[in-house]
């Protein structure tokens, strides 16, 4: 081979889209490092990228590269280690190069992970840009480009860790980070990403790097990432701004891949350009952001400014204080972002909290007060997140393991699956832990089914008015909640085998060892299982999906029957409180009307209201509906937008119209743009 030829370098950040798109993101991370070698290199390298898992193997197989460069994540890292075993087999003498968090922290797991993987010459851990260059430098440099496995075996390289033929490791001092991140091209502007402006993927943007944070079930909650470092203001602007412009008109989303977004005092600055792109372009209608933990009236301030398109996440993971010293998270304000609360309802933005169950020291108990104070702060939105042992992350450590009893179980990945030109199944497959020395698993299975029954009806918008009339009558609402899915004699038969399902579910997803999933899926009846939605699934959106979808109806009369009882219950009905409740049934049942049907625009739900129940809910006082009366009935209609409609229609086309891709929709859409919109008629 001519070593003056171009080195050609592939790049992939692999998405499964077997069903749906299982990560709809650019793969931006993978074109920062690809613009930091094109810099160093220039004509000597030629890298190509890649999305998409069949684009990738067909090329392998075709004409394979001198080296095969993929990230290494927990949704992908099983199908990288295929595409590295289907490149050896093309290209022996290839090199590979594995990247990114998914590698255990401590060093016996670490080594371990190593030898248990062989597929992968190189790992460059952490931040990708130098160590993957310094390997690239190293290449250019050979005399002879025959044999690169055998050549880089006898180097040492910064910023990574080399396999050595007798299978031990070669050590770096410790991963490199880049301080000066404009250092590193932009790919958008370097014209890089712009293949993936597919109308599939969603634009993928970072401002900076780093988390001062220490969560122990994160993998982000390393030292070695505390310091954070930032791109400068200009280069993101003109990232946006390009981004704005190459975007096609069926991509609305993007994300912002930053750790605590709005939490450094540049972001405001940052959302007010964004905002100025939205006035000209329309473009971005929503984002994906995690936002900070701490200054939260900054936070709040830049979501403000974005007109809409950024949730507010409050994100607490447990309100004990013992099981935040376990994790970690002392240094988050808990109680400074709970008193901001009443400051956001003012400003009309919806709140959104995650919780994980199964933490260190977490109870029954003490995860059901968790729920408990987050409803009765008028959290807007509650996802409980099974807790998931992530290599990279001091809780997946036999120390911690050891000390909390963690009982783990595994499942697959939602929509992480796919059946190769070898006709091998491939698929993803997470640890998750379902018991402790505090938590059974039984009262996990139990917590699950709470957790779903928050997910669907503390949603916001459809059932806004229910639960803000139950408080209105001092009803404490976790007592809706819980008794939706524990009382449910009286639930419309469909709601009933809902529930029984998934209790099913839930438990039948778990299995021993990865081991036992892999083999148990090659057999092709089994893998039709995955195809057919019926596995493989994400079980709270699948179910959440399967509600809104088919049966919204059932779930809206259960629910309201459940409301109605515990007001008789507590003795509060008259015949004006039924009135009332009678108005505020019909309103949600309306609001939450066929959202997801192909024929949703010509069902339109018509009522007379006594009741001016836009107005109360809007109403930021404490002035209960029997003082909202109109002075005659008035007619409202209950519509979805042309906007709303090519907004869901977009992204079922992208998704698919399945229940599971229906899930995806709902996971990607703003309530806003879900739910119908109430129009006063006279």
């Amino acid at each position: 081979m001519d070593s003056k030829k171009p080195l050609r370098i592939f790049l992939g950040d692999l998405t499964y889209d077997t069903i749906a798109l299982s990560t709809d993101s650019m793969p931006t991370n993978i074109g920062y490092i690809a613009a930091y070698s094109k810099k160093k290199f220039g004509s000597d390298v030629d890298i190509t990228l890649f999305k998409y898992i069949s684009d990738l193997e067909k090329i392998i197989l075709e004409n394979p590269p001198d080296i095969l460069a993929l990230s290494n994540y927990a949704w992908n890292h099983e199908i990288s280690l295929e595409m590295f075993r289907i490149f050896k087999q093309m290209n022996p003498n290839g090199l590979t190069i594995f990247g990114g968090p998914n590698l255990p922290l401590d060093m016996d797991s670490q080594t371990k992970f190593l030898k248990e993987n062989p597929e992968f010459d190189v790992y460059v851990p952490l931040e990708g840009e130098v160590g993957f260059s310094n390997v690239v430098e190293k290449v250019l440099n050979f005399n002879s480009r025959e044999n690169l496995k055998k050549q880089i075996s006898e180097e040492t390289i910064d910023g990574c860790i080399l396999r050595k033929p007798n299978n031990t490791f070669q050590y770096s001092p410790a991963p490199i980070r880049t301080k000066d991140l404009d250092d590193i091209p932009s790919p958008y502007l370097n014209g890089m990403m712009d293949k993936f402006f597919d109308g599939k993927l969603s634009p993928a943007l970072q401002t900076n790097r780093g988390c001062p944070f220490l969560c122990t079930y994160c993998v982000d909650g390393n030292s070695a990432v505390n310091v954070v470092n930032k791109f400068s203001f200009d280069r993101v602007c003109s990232e946006l701004h390009y981004i704005a412009t190459h975007v096609p008109d069926s991509t609305k989303s993007m994300l912002i891949s930053d750790l605590n977004f709005g939490m450094i005092p540049r972001d405001l600055d940052i959302c007010d350009y964004i905002s100025k792109l939205q006035n000209e372009f329309d473009y971005p209608k929503q984002i994906h952001a995690t936002t900070g933990k701490n200054s939260k009236e900054r936070i709040i301030e830049s979501i403000k400014r974005l007109n809409g398109a950024l949730r507010l996440w409050m994100s607490v993971q447990s309100m004990d204080a013992d099981v935040l010293t376990n994790i970690k998270r002392q240094n988050i304000s808990l109680e400074h972002t709970m008193s901001l609360i009443p400051v956001i309802k003012e400003a009309k933005l919806r709140t959104m909290s995650e919780i994980i169950l199964g933490l260190p020291g977490e109870t029954f108990q003490s995860h059901i007060e968790t729920i408990r104070k987050l409803v009765k702060a008028k959290i807007d939105f509650i996802v409980v997140y099974t807790c998931m042992m992530l290599n990279g992350a001091e809780m997946n450590t036999p120390a911690e393991r050891t000390k909390w009893g963690f009982k783990t179980k595994f499942r697959i990945i939602p929509r992480d699956f796919v059946k190769l030109k070898n006709g091998k199944m491939v698929m993803e497959i997470e640890e998750v832990i379902v018991g402790s020395n505090t938590l059974s698993f039984d009262e996990y299975v139990e917590l699950r089914l709470l957790a779903f029954s928050m997910y669907v009806t503390n949603a916001g918008i459809v059932y806004d008015p229910l639960l803000k009339f139950l408080r209105e009558k001092n009803i404490d609402v976790f007592e809706l909640i819980s008794n939706s899915y524990s009382v449910t004699e009286n639930a419309p038969e469909k709601i009933k085998n809902l529930f029984e399902t998934y209790r099913k579910a839930t438990i039948d997803e778990l299995w021993d060892s990865p081991k036992d999933i892999i083999e148990n899926y090659q057999d092709e009846d089994e893998y039709q299982k995955l195809l057919d939605d019926k596995d493989g699934i994400n079980i709270m959106r699948h179910y959440n999906a399967l509600v809104i979808a088919e049966l919204m109806s059932d779930w809206s009369e259960h629910i309201l029957k459940t409301g109605y009882d515990i007001l008789k219950k507590n003795n509060i009905l008259s015949p004006e409180i039924e009135k009332q409740y009678k108005a505020i049934s019909e309103y949600c049942k309306s609001i939450s009307h066929n959202p997801l049907g192909r024929d949703r625009m010509n069902t339109n739900p018509e009522y007379l209201f006594e009741y001016d129940i836009i107005s109360w809910l809007n109403s930021v006082s404490d002035e209960p509906l029997k003082d909202f009366k109109n002075d005659s009935p008035r007619k409202i209609v209950f519509q979805l937008s042309d906007e709303q409609f090519k907004f869901i229609e977009d992204k079922l086309n992208i998704f698919g119209d399945t229940i599971e891709g229906k899930g995806q929709v709902i996971k990607r859409s703003s309530l806003d743009l879900l739910w119908r919109k109430p129009i006063l008629l006279n």
